[in-house]
């Protein structure tokens, strides 16, 4: 292959007007890569929301309860002394899968479960190993309005608001970069107090994101009973109209009280295939998106889809019983995918100057990053088409709506997969996004004011490009 000259460009990608996130691993699953995650979806998401619990004084720590309490008889996924998520910081997990998420192009929304009666240096510590993941966010004791989690076992409303202020405090200290998320009730009714409103609203006023976990339909009782039609089973169903209602109401009454004006996401959402039905899952999430993209005006910024893979039926897929690490793709993949490449849901590209090398790319996190842009020409849809890269970057791609990562010791890329479902006719004119995300999943300390929210790296030489319009040979 010859040297090539195309035209380059700088290009921003900003926020999308609505962003999806996505839950990866929970106690009704566990965490898969973001290689299978991206081959099966196309795209990434903004946000990778990531579950552990924090238990460290408990005589059963650090194991996972369940495994810990195998024996103990549990009639409800609640009924552990602490709760089945990972347990954090064993194994080299979160920050195994937090590494992995960010080289993937997309921001880290973790979410811990923690003893409220942790002191300050734990949570110091806490907080300073948060510091080289860029613009992360930290969900503390969530849906904590409830009486299901151990913090709302041990703890009273306003001990566990108290300790979401303090934990804050500590976090906007030691580790800026982190946004803190709290995650409470919602109201039903425009003017109706939120639940603990008065327990929680210093607790509001610490955090940066507001949130409350919502699913349109919901089987709670999994996997202790089954969700059956006109039973009294612990399984329950939201119209529509109506959570979008709870959301708007919530939002509203924040602002009263608080006298602030702060971003709002439901951290958890979807439709349970155990009440809705496979076939008809897709169908209500896509109904909410709907009446999103028609009546939202700013003050809703994200949803988290709970969750890729899962035991039940909350996923896209469903894990295999016989091998957990096979998924069972769901018909409602084929209706995500669809939001995923709705605009409406898409980051903001905007193109801008010419440039040349050597380049600086600019990774501020998934909705603020500079890369890329080459112009590219099609007769037609290619036999082949490939990039190859003499340089060791992490790197995100995207051509003709569809996504790729190149891991700094890849060379290679094949691009045609994004062809396959998105032909091209003769003359089409694509654009070539590029942009460098973490080698390492992390920000290095490189003395830059601004490296714990900026990953910069500065490509050096052009990439390869073979685009051919005619197979090498075809065999009778």
């Amino acid at each position: 292959m010859s040297e090539q000259n195309y035209k380059i460009n700088m290009i921003h990608m900003g926020k999308a007007r609505f962003a999806l996130d996505l839950s990866d691993g929970s106690e009704r699953g566990e965490y898969v890569n973001q290689d299978y995650i991206l081959h099966v979806l196309g795209r990434p998401h903004r946000n990778i929301n990531l579950m552990y619990t924090y238990y460290p004084k408990d005589k059963e720590w650090p194991a996972r309860i369940s495994e810990a309490c195998k024996d103990m008889e549990v009639n409800f996924a609640w009924d552990y002394p602490y709760d089945d998520y990972f347990p954090y910081g064993t194994n080299g997990e979160p920050f195994a899968s937090m590494k992995d998420v960010r080289k993937h192009g997309q921001d880290i929304t973790l979410t811990v479960t923690m003893d409220c009666s942790l002191d300050d240096d734990t949570l110091c510590r806490f907080a300073q190993d948060l510091i080289p993941y860029g613009r992360m966010r930290l969900r503390i004791n969530h849906e904590c309005n409830g009486n299901w989690f151990t913090h709302n076992k041990r703890f009273s409303f306003k001990e566990i608001g108290d300790f979401f202020v303090r934990c804050a405090d500590i976090i906007h200290r030691e580790a800026p970069n982190v946004k803190v998320i709290f995650c409470a009730g919602l109201a039903e009714n425009e003017g109706d107090k939120v639940a603990c409103e008065d327990d929680f609203l210093e607790a509001y006023k610490a955090a940066d994101v507001w949130s409350a976990d919502k699913y349109l339909a919901l089987h709670y009782g999994w996997p202790y009973d089954i969700a059956e039609k006109d039973d009294n089973g612990r399984h329950n169903f939201t119209p529509t109209a109506t959570c979008f209602g709870y959301a708007r109401n919530t939002i509203n009454r924040l602002k009263e009280i608080t006298g602030q004006d702060k971003p709002f996401v439901m951290s958890e959402f979807d439709a349970d295939g155990d009440v809705t039905g496979a076939f008809h899952q897709g169908e209500v999430i896509t109904r909410f998106a709907d009446r999103l993209k028609e009546e939202n005006t700013g003050w809703f910024e994200a949803f988290s889809f709970y969750q890729f893979r899962d035991r039940g039926r909350l996923g896209l897929e469903i894990e295999d019983p016989n091998n957990s690490e096979v998924g069972i793709p769901q018909p409602i993949i084929k209706d995500y995918k669809k939001l995923l490449n709705d605009p409406y849901f898409m980051p903001q590209m905007e193109i801008s100057a010419d440039a040349k090398l050597p380049f600086e790319f600019r990774w501020g996190g998934a909705e603020d990053a500079d890369g890329m842009a080459i112009s590219l020409s099609f007769d037609r849809t290619p036999e082949f088409c490939e990039i190859y890269f003499e340089e060791d970057l992490s790197l995100m791609m995207e051509l003709n709506g569809h996504w790729f990562y190149k891991a700094p010791a890849t060379a290679y890329v094949d691009l045609m997969p994004a062809f396959y479902d998105s032909p091209v006719e003769k003359g089409t004119e694509l654009t070539l996004k590029i942009f460098a995300t973490p080698a390492d999943g992390i920000n290095p300390d490189n003395g830059r004011e601004d490296w714990n929210i900026n990953y910069y790296v500065t490509m050096y030489k052009m990439p390869m490009l073979r685009i051919r319009f005619e197979p090498v040979s075809i065999v009778d």
